[in-house]
C-alpha cells in the first residue's frame, strides 16, 4: 500500500447474537492478510466475540477496543461495545434481547456511516421477527437502509455471486401481494436503479439485463395473466427508451434452465425466490447480497442466521469474506467512476440534413 493511500474502514455489525453472526465474522478475520485490505470495524461487544471464539475453539486474535469508529485503527481488529455487559447470549435461541443487540448494532453502524467515520458496512445476518420494535418496524435491512440512509432516494436488492447478479422488483412481501405491487413504473425504477449499479457498483459500462415474467410462460398470451403483456413489456420499453439495454420478459423456468443468465449482466426478477432459488443453487457459498441505490454500500452474506448450528463451529465463513470483498470493490468501482465522469466531455452531433455545421468546443 502506498504511504498517501488510506485502508478502507468496513464497519461490520455482529447480526443476531443467538445465531451464526459472530462465527462467520470471526473465522472471515483470522486470517492476518485479511487486515492489509482493509480496517475492520465491528459494532457488537468484545464479551460475546470472546465467548463464541472461545467456546468454539477458534485461534486468538488481538482485538482492540475503540469508544467510536474514529478511534480505528489499521492493523488490527477494531470492536466498538453497543450493548451492555450483561445481555445474555443463547446460542440457538431467537430472543428479544438478541433482537434489541441486533438493532443497536446496525443503528450505530449506520449512524457513523451516516458521518463518513466507516467507508462500507457489511452487515450479519438478523432475525426480522425478533428484531422488530416501535423503533425498528422493517422487514429487512434493504428497507430500513433506505430510510436510514436513503434521504429519498430508493434502494434495490441485488444478490450476486462469481455466476449471476439478480436485483428484484419486489422484496420481503407475501407471495400473494406481489402482482398488486407490480406496476409499470415500479418495473421502468427497478430497471433504471439497476443499470446505474451495474455501472458504478460493477464497473460494467454498458449492461444487458434480461427481465422475468411473473406468470408461467409468460402468461401465455394472457391466458394466465396479463403481467407481462400489460406491465412488464411496456417498462421494458420505458427502460430502452431511456438507452437502458433490458430484455424480456423471460420465463424463468426456461431463462435458468437454458443458462441464458450467462449472455447478460444481470437479471431483474419480478419477486424474493424466483430470482434468489436459482441464484442459491448456482452458488450459495459465495453468494453477496447488495444494496444499491443508497450514498453508503451495503453488503451482507446470502445466508440467514443459522440458528441450528449456531455455536457449533459448522458455518461456513465464505459468503461473509466475499460480502467483505464486494463492498471493498463496490465502494472502489463507485470512486473511478465519479472520477471518469465528474468532467463529461460535450456531446457534439451532426443534425440531419444539414450541412457544414460549426461545432462550438468551448
Amino acid at each position: 500500500m502506498n504511504q498517501d493511500e488510506r485502508l478502507i474502514k468496513v464497519g461490520i455489525t455482529h447480526g443476531d447474537i443467538n445465531g451464526i453472526g459472530y462465527e462467520v465474522i470471526i473465522k472471515a478475520l483470522e486470517d492476518p492478510a485479511m487486515l492489509d485490505l482493509f480496517t475492520p470495524v465491528i459494532y457488537g461487544s468484545a464479551k460475546i466475540w470472546t465467548y463464541y471464539r472461545r467456546g468454539m475453539g477458534l485461534p486468538a486474535v488481538s482485538l482492540n477496543i475503540v469508544d467510536s469508529a474514529a478511534d480505528a485503527r489499521n492493523g488490527v481488529i477494531n470492536i466498538v461495545n453497543v450493548i451492555p455487559e450483561d445481555t445474555r447470549v443463547e446460542p440457538g435461541r431467537p430472543s428479544e434481547s438478541s433482537g434489541a443487540a441486533a438493532r443497536a448494532a446496525l443503528q450505530a453502524a449506520v449512524t457513523d456511516a451516516r458521518n463518513g467515520a466507516v467507508d462500507v458496512l457489511v452487515t450479519a445476518p438478523i432475525n426480522k421477527s425478533t428484531a422488530q420494535s416501535d423503533e425498528f418496524h422493517f422487514p429487512g435491512h434493504t428497507e430500513y437502509l433506505e430510510s436510514a440512509l436513503g434521504d429519498g432516494a430508493k434502494a434495490l436488492m441485488i444478490l450476486c455471486n462469481d455466476t449471476v447478479k439478480v436485483a428484484l422488483c419486489t422484496t420481503h412481501i407475501p407471495i400473494s401481494e406481489v402482482p398488486g405491487a407490480l406496476s409499470r413504473q415500479l418495473v421502468t425504477e427497478k430497471l433504471q436503479l439497476f443499470s446505474a449499479s451495474l455501472k458504478a457498483d460493477f464497473g460494467v459500462h454498458h449492461p444487458r439485463i434480461a427481465v422475468l415474467a411473473l406468470n408461467p410462460h409468460c402468461g401465455d398470451s394472457g391466458l394466465l395473466g396479463s403481467e407481462e403483456t400489460e406491465i412488464i413489456a411496456p417498462a421494458i420499453e420505458d427502460a430502452r427508451a431511456k438507452k437502458i439495454d433490458a430484455f424480456g420478459p423471460y420465463a424463468a423456468d426456461g431463462f435458468f434452465g437454458a443458462a441464458h443468465y450467462r449472455k447478460f449482466d444481470g437479471v431483474l426478477a419480478m419477486y424474493h425466490d424466483q430470482g434468489l432459488a436459482p441464484l442459491k443453487a448456482l452458488g450459495m457459498d459465495s453468494g453477496v447480497n447488495l444494496t444499491a441505490g443508497l450514498p453508503v454500500v451495503r453488503t451482507s452474506p446470502d445466508h440467514g442466521t443459522a440458528h441450528d448450528i449456531a455455536g457449533k463451529n459448522m458455518a461456513d465463513a465464505q459468503s461473509m469474506r466475499c460480502a467483505i470483498y464486494a463492498a471493498i470493490d463496490a465502494f472502489r468501482n463507485r470512486a473511478r467512476e465519479a472520477a471518469a465522469t465528474a468532467n463529461p466531455l460535450p456531446k457534439l452531433y451532426v443534425e440531419r440534413g444539414r450541412d457544414n455545421v460549426k461545432l462550438n468546443l468551448e
